[in-house]
């Protein structure tokens, strides 16, 4: 059964190749959704797959790419309301 979340990670996650690392991980994972920085310096993640691949993800979250200085990664379970096409970057 498909689940949704809404992550928002701070830190240093900008100008570190973090989005490109999480499209990278979804797709491993077979999960689909969007990654887009965000105006505060925030990046948002906004996954779809199995409870277990999401969890996974959110493990990746937590590390980051090898520049990313993860403070705190947000997670919000929701049930699944939009339908993606595959992992893509948002610009």
């Amino acid at each position: 059964m498909k689940k949704q979340i809404r992550c928002r990670i701070t830190g240093k996650v900008q100008l570190v190749m973090y989005r490109d690392f999480v499209q990278r991980k979804a797709r491993a994972l077979g999960i689909v959704g969007t990654v887009e920085n965000k105006k505060d310096r925030s990046v948002e993640v906004v996954a779809q797959g199995t409870e277990e691949d999401l969890k996974k993800l959110i493990k990746h979250l937590h590390k980051g790419s090898l520049l990313a200085r993860v403070a705190r990664v947000d997670v919000e379970w929701r049930e699944p309301n939009e339908n993606f096409k595959g992992f893509k970057i948002l610009y």
